[in-house]
């Protein structure tokens, strides 16, 4: 936001051509107590060019997974949360490591996993997870070892 000064000093008018603008309605400011403040986009129009895209600022995303898995004993568990908790810390972005927590309910032999973090690791992890429940690797049998 400029002040009416600042669009005289830019546009190279006096103070009162510009506060003239302002009260014609030829340029758009905002009042704020007794002073004017333009915007950018608002002094761009008065001039006729075209403002500035700015990108819009995207914080750091992050996704929060739960998987559920039914018919899990506690051994098959243990063993495939000692395997994601590994991939978890094998991350691509070692500055946003993910977040892995296991759930075992012995009583309904279902497993749960939670994994919070970034969009790619997060996929990877997931990804992992198919290949072991997909795969014919023994991890998840009883008594399986993985060999």
């Amino acid at each position: 936001m400029y002040s009416v000064e600042q669009v005289a000093d830019l546009l190279d008018l006096h103070v009162r051509t510009v506060r003239g603008y302002i009260r014609s309605g030829r340029l758009r400011a905002t009042r704020i107590g007794k002073q004017y403040r333009i915007t950018r986009s608002d002094l761009a129009a008065l001039t006729g060019q075209q403002p500035t895209a700015r990108p819009a600022a995207v914080g750091p995303v992050e996704v929060s997974s739960i998987v559920q898995i039914d018919g899990v004993d506690r051994a098959a568990a243990d063993r495939l949360a000692t395997l994601l908790l590994a991939g978890a810390q094998t991350t691509d972005q070692p500055t946003e490591p993910l977040r892995v927590q296991t759930i075992h309910d012995g009583e309904r032999h279902r497993m749960k996993i939670v994994i919070l973090g970034g969009t790619a690791a997060t996929a990877d992890l997931l990804r992992l997870v198919e290949a072991v429940l997909d795969g014919d690797n023994g991890l998840l049998t009883p008594g399986g070892d993985g060999a």
